[in-house]
């Protein structure tokens, strides 16, 4: 099979190439990422070399080059997206050019180049926010609460609206949030230790009682190569963890790990729009495909801080870079 994975320089994206890589010795991929700020080559420096892959750099709104590399591929999986919640609280522009349109480019040339799957790696914002009980399931309406999330939920109903009107063999992916080696440090955990390997103190939003589903990245990798295997086409499968914890929780974990104490918190200002709280649940991904997430929780935490410990140049990179954009 030859796969095109967008936005492949990514967290989760670069992770999922070397799952591919490492599982499906069959397997060629085409990594198609606009290394923007979040993009970054060097995440994939241990499979550069690998015959089975290919990078080229481009944006997936350019429709003459989507089209060019959609004829010699067999299936898509589209992680290619602006993420950031606070990012698009400043600047919803660029989540709508990216995520929308983007993501309706890739469509229309999967469907003129009849691919065999094409899968779209969403999120579990575009449910919106949970109250104190129950979760998410893939028939939850979608509730989007901040510009990211609509602009996720809009790609999501475009995807939708291909298998329905053209039959194009489509498939949805919604996760919790990830966590794991590669993450851009302006996500939590990476932030975090960022800021108090500087000496810094790190900011809490709120109460910091808001709570999150949290899933180690390879056992999402593992749950969209089963999907994408799998699924059923026209469905849509949540993915999570099963590890619900408060961002403050999660906090205490991180200075507890780096030998520091709550004195090393600041609380601020919520952000706008902030989620009480996610949770998804998995009944359908692990009735009928067999998923279900294999690292607890503690120990992924423990390996992806230490992960982050020993790397501590791959973040001095990044840091220099935004200062040379600054």
């Amino acid at each position: 099979m030859k796969l095109l994975v967008t936005g492949g320089a990514g967290f989760i994206g670069s992770c999922f190439i070397r799952h591919v890589l490492d599982k499906h010795v069959e397997y060629e991929i085409i990594n198609l990422d606009k290394l923007t700020y979040a993009g970054n080559i060097e995440n994939l420096n241990d499979v550069k070399d690998d015959k089975r892959y290919t990078f080229i750099k481009g944006d997936i709104c350019d429709k003459n080059l989507v089209n060019e590399i959609m004829e010699n591929v067999d299936c898509v999986v589209n992680f290619a997206a602006e993420s950031h919640v606070d990012r698009s609280i400043e600047g919803p522009e660029i989540f709508i050019e990216t995520n929308v349109k983007g993501t309706l480019n890739l469509l229309q040339s999967a469907l003129k180049n009849k691919i065999q799957r094409y899968l779209q790696v969403s999120t579990d914002e575009v449910y919106g926010s949970l109250g104190s009980e129950g979760y998410f399931y893939e028939t939850t309406p979608l509730s989007p609460n901040s510009p990211y999330s609509a602009s996720k939920a809009g790609a999501d109903m475009l995807v939708r609206a291909y298998f329905e009107t053209y039959k194009m063999p489509n498939l949805i992916t919604r996760c919790s949030n990830n966590y794991g080696p590669y993450q851009y440090p302006e996500k939590l955990i990476p932030f975090f230790i960022t800021k108090l390997l500087k000496g810094e103190k790190v900011p809490v939003y709120g109460d910091g009682l808001n709570v999150r589903d949290w899933l180690y990245v390879y056992d999402h990798c593992e749950a969209i190569d089963t999907v994408l295997n799998k699924g059923r086409e026209g469905e849509v499968y949540n993915i999570g963890g099963h590890n619900e914890k408060t961002n403050l929780e999660i906090t205490k974990l991180i200075l507890d790990t780096m030998g520091k104490d709550e004195g090393s918190i600041e609380y601020v200002k919520d952000r706008l729009g902030h989620d009480r709280r996610y949770a998804i649940a998995n009944d359908k991904i692990q009735n009928e495909l067999g998923w279900e997430p294999k690292i607890k929780f503690e120990d992924g935490i423990k390996l992806t801080i230490d992960w982050y410990l020993k790397n501590q140049a791959w973040i001095n990179n990044i840091l220099d870079k935004q200062k040379a954009v600054l």
